[in-house]
């Protein structure tokens, strides 16, 4: 029996046509800012002081509004009115953080979404410790799963993340890039760019780098900005930890 079918010529598939969009979970770094105060002109005067000492840091950077340390939610003027102080200062307000009924309505009086998933920690500008404060123990990691290496140069726009475990990086950071951990960061390399430990809330995260020239540390989302890398700490292997809500330096080995 012949079995052959005649199909006809053949001619080349179609090109699939993508979808106009694509929606998908990515890691992104967003800043925290949480107030304290409803009174706008105290804060456009910090904010306006932050902003002047790292500019470039700050311009147009996205962050997410907590609203958890005033003692009641404010009213919707008033959380407008902390929205225009934000933009004034040069920042972008693009969520709201706080679990009260009252910052839900809140959050849909102004259309912004609620983004709960901060861990409540301040922006924090600790004084470099001197050397013989560095713990010598080691850190224990919680996260149970291997490092993720990374051999290559992270280069300025690049960014690097190690979701649920450390990150060893066995060569440089540049300027403008990042690198983001969930456990520890280890970079046997320097360090021009921005390195982010405990993204997820882990405490005793640190930060390691062979040779320190740091945009920005941040462990547990409590930070420090480097406009200008104290004499102490520059060209030299550092690392970084958190007590409580102050983030603390010094070369290792020193």
């Amino acid at each position: 029996m012949n079995t052959d079918l005649n199909l006809g010529p053949k001619r080349p598939a179609e090109p699939s046509i993508p979808s106009p969009v694509d929606i998908r979970y990515g890691q992104i770094g967003l800043m925290q800012l949480r107030i304290r105060t409803t009174d706008t002109g105290v804060l456009l005067d910090e904010l306006t002081g932050r902003m002047n000492t790292a500019p470039n840091f700050f311009h147009r950077t996205a962050v997410c509004i907590d609203l958890s340390e005033l003692e009641k939610a404010p009213e919707t003027q008033e959380i407008k009115a902390i929205l225009e102080a934000v933009r004034r200062a040069g920042m972008l307000a693009v969520g709201l953080a706080g679990a009260s009924v009252q910052i839900e309505a809140l959050a849909n009086a102004v259309n912004l979404p609620i983004l709960s998933a901060f861990r409540a920690a301040g922006i924090s500008a600790a004084a470099v410790e001197p050397a013989q404060r560095v713990a010598t123990e080691p850190v224990p990691s919680e996260l149970g799963n291997a490092a993720m290496i990374q051999q290559q140069t992270v280069r300025s726009g690049q960014r690097i993340y190690a979701r649920n475990r450390d990150l060893v990086i066995t060569a440089g950071v540049g300027a403008g890039a990042e690198v983001i951990a969930d456990g520890c960061v280890h970079i046997y390399g320097s360090l021009r760019g921005r390195a982010m430990a405990g993204a997820h809330g882990q405490l005793n995260a640190r930060v390691f780098c062979q040779e320190f020239h740091a945009e920005l540390v941040s462990i547990a989302g409590v930070f420090r900005v480097f406009e200008t890398i104290p004499a102490t700490l520059a060209g030299k292997p550092v690392q970084a930890w958190l007590d409580g809500e102050v983030l603390h330096f010094a070369p290792v080995g020193g």
